[in-house]
């Protein structure tokens, strides 16, 4: 008797962890607010090398250049600042574009911390793979441009830039640079990036 007691009571707690929900990680989001999304594995891919794939337990971003201040953050030290998410469609300069929710943390705070000097007018962005653009730095602040460490609720893939990339609002997609290593403040407003000195705008107003 005691030997079919003890069969059932275990039998109820295998039952019980079985029914027991686990947890999937998170999923990417298809509509945030009642806004539609696309995926952000429909993007095209258009980098210049190719998906780069980063050890982020050796990663550093760097802030330098024109600062007081330069500062190196690890890419869990740059994930304590303050998140902000917003839905932000990236445009191409191919043509397509994607609707997006993105979550990240203020460029504006980052460079605060670095501490600008006065004639530092320009951010330039450097990649991974050896990639450039740049942006005003007035346009960073005033629109408060967010450097992305999400999309759609997901960490972003390599294909999007993990760790970080740039959203570069109603700017052209070469101007959301990916895989961000280093933040670098300039004097140079004339700074032309791996595209711009190709013939592409530098402003990219879309």
């Amino acid at each position: 008797m005691k030997a079919a007691a003890i069969i059932i009571i275990i039998a109820l707690v295998l039952g019980g962890c079985a029914m027991k929900p686990k947890s999937l990680g998170a999923v990417e989001v298809r509509d945030y607010q009642g806004e539609k999304l696309d995926s952000a594995f429909s993007l095209r891919e258009n980098s210049i090398k190719g998906p780069q794939h980063i050890d982020i337990e050796n990663y550093t971003l760097k802030v330098g250049g024109l600062v007081e201040a330069p500062k190196e953050y690890s890419y869990d030290e740059v994930l304590k600042h303050k998140a902000y998410t917003k839905v932000i469609r990236l445009y191409c300069v191919e043509g397509w574009d994607a609707n997006l929710l993105w979550e990240g943390v203020l460029l504006s705070g980052l460079i605060d911390e670095a501490k600008a000097k006065k004639e530092a007018n320009t951010v330039i962005f450097h990649a991974y793979d050896g990639y450039t653009s740049s942006l005003p730095l007035d346009y960073i602040k005033s629109r408060n441009i967010l450097l992305a460490y999400k999309v759609n609720n997901i960490t972003l893939p390599d294909e999007r830039g993990f760790p970080f990339e740039v959203i570069a609002e109603d700017k052209l997609g070469y101007k959301w640079v990916r895989w961000v290593t280093e933040i670098e403040l300039s004097d140079n407003p004339d700074y032309k990036g791996t595209w711009e000195s190709k013939g592409y705008s530098n402003k990219a107003d879309v």
